[in-house]
């Protein structure tokens, strides 16, 4: 699929569906909270939310007192959906409407977040597009959060084919430099009550 495909791909699942009618919707993203905590963000630290879509976690952070938080995604309906939801408190953060392998990251983060967007792509090249934004954007002595489904898990999602992993796949993607932390499953309930397997794997870039 290409990039315009996929861009209007899910411009049209942000325009068309309420964010209960998606599977990865998370009343509160916990395990991403636990995550970003694990790795001693404070509230001035800079984090980035890839793939953020119209997720809440940019709700949770802000509200927990974070001065620098950065939301990116393919879909301008999506961002638009969570700057209404947010009304005043959406100028608090920034938002990035860009596709995430083409993107020129103008900053270094701290930390780099990413629940289910790495997994939606299945090119090597594509992969190794999101690697290389990933060292762009990504201060030596930051981590790297990657939520994917896990090996178990769904073989689609909105769809569209994914590519499951663990952490040594991702591990190994991402190559030197990058020292793994911590990995974990996780449960996910969609709001039809049906079980995805994700994991989280988390890596400190070293150097």
């Amino acid at each position: 699929m290409s990039n315009s495909s996929h861009r209007a791909h899910w411009e049209n699942v942000y325009e068309t569906k309420d964010e209960r009618e998606v599977s990865w919707f998370q009343e509160s993203p916990a395990p991403s909270l636990d995550l970003i905590a694990l790795t001693g963000a404070t509230t001035s630290s800079a984090i980035v939310d890839i793939g953020g879509g119209a997720s809440r976690l940019v709700d949770a952070l802000l509200a927990m007192g974070h001065r620098d938080v950065t939301v990116l995604d393919l879909s301008a309906a999506a961002l638009a959906a969570a700057r209404e939801r947010l009304g005043r408190d959406a100028d608090r953060a920034k938002w990035i409407v860009a596709d995430v392998t083409a993107w020129r990251p103008e900053t270094r983060y701290d930390v780099w977040h990413d629940r289910a967007t790495f997994h939606f792509l299945n090119a090597p090249e594509e992969q190794a597009a999101y690697i290389d934004r990933l060292r762009q954007g990504l201060k030596v002595g930051g981590y790297a959060i990657i939520g994917t489904f896990a090996l178990d898990g769904p073989e689609k999602c909105s769809g569209l084919p994914v590519t499951r992993h663990g952490a040594d796949t991702i591990g190994a993607l991402l190559g030197s430099g990058f020292a793994l932390k911590d990995t974990r499953q996780h449960q996910h309930k969609t709001p039809w009550a049906s079980v995805q397997s994700f994991q989280f794997s988390t890596f400190l870039r070293a150097g």
